[in-house]
């Protein structure tokens, strides 16, 4: 579905990614884990063509997305739901979900309504409340729930975790499992390697704007130079489970 073959991307003359090769396939979870600043969000971010990739190639569903605006690659299919939430904090909730439903047909407005909020029942329940008024935690949920709004295939997600107690991280995940289960490929960035691992088909692990690991979830979280990295005695090991 998605394809990313030697990219590499800069910021002015500074190099991020150094020849990033990825792929995911329908229906999957893939997981890119990795450290702060190891370009997890810049990839997604030139995916969605901002920044552009200034070598290699992007491919979705086969065609070569590398020179579209990122309007058109929204209405390709692909959603991206950026780190640190994003909602529009003077808009209700309902406001931010018909802003993530622009570009779909509205003939399936009220269908795609009813799923979100079936999906996120809180939402439901705070349709009228601005978003800048939710809790942490709704604000994530209103931030997916807007991304799915507009139909995507492929949803980007960027540490949809980040900041949240661990009640609702593992709310979140099991969302994602259940967004994964109804048809929709998800690219996962996550710092939260144990679970984005464990709901995950195949990850990537990234390091200074490279990958240096690939394999299924399982392998990756059996793997110890992932365990000795980013699972055992740190925030994200096993205690968080």
């Amino acid at each position: 579905m998605l394809a990313v073959s030697g990219v590499v991307t800069r910021y002015g003359h500074i190099e991020a990614l150094h020849g990033v090769d990825l792929d995911v396939k329908q229906g999957e979870i893939v997981t890119l884990i990795g450290a702060n600043g190891a370009g997890k969000s810049t990839l997604l971010m030139t995916v969605c063509g901002n920044p552009r990739a200034a070598e290699g190639r992007i491919t979705f569903e086969g065609e070569d997305i590398g020179a579209l605006p990122t309007h058109a690659i929204v209405r390709r299919g692909i959603a991206q739901v950026p780190e640190g939430r994003r909602v529009f904090p003077r808009m209700t909730v309902l406001e931010n979900l018909q802003l993530g439903a622009v570009i779909a047909d509205p003939v399936h407005y009220q269908a795609d309504l009813d799923r979100v909020f079936k999906l996120f029942p809180i939402l439901n329940e705070r349709r009228e409340q601005r978003g800048g008024t939710l809790s942490g935690g709704e604000q994530q949920m209103l931030s997916i729930a807007r991304g799915l709004m507009s139909r995507p295939r492929l949803l980007l997600l960027d540490e949809p975790s980040l900041g949240l107690a661990p009640l609702i991280v593992k709310q979140i995940f099991a969302i994602i499992q259940e967004i994964n289960r109804s048809g929709t490929t998800i690219l996962l960035v996550e710092q939260n390697a144990y679970h984005a691992l464990r709901i995950a088909h195949r990850g990537y692990v990234m390091a200074n704007g490279r990958i240096i690991l690939a394999g299924t979830g399982a392998e990756l979280l059996a793997n110890e130079q992932v365990r000795a990295a980013y699972l055992e005695g740190g925030v994200h090991g096993k205690s968080a489970a």
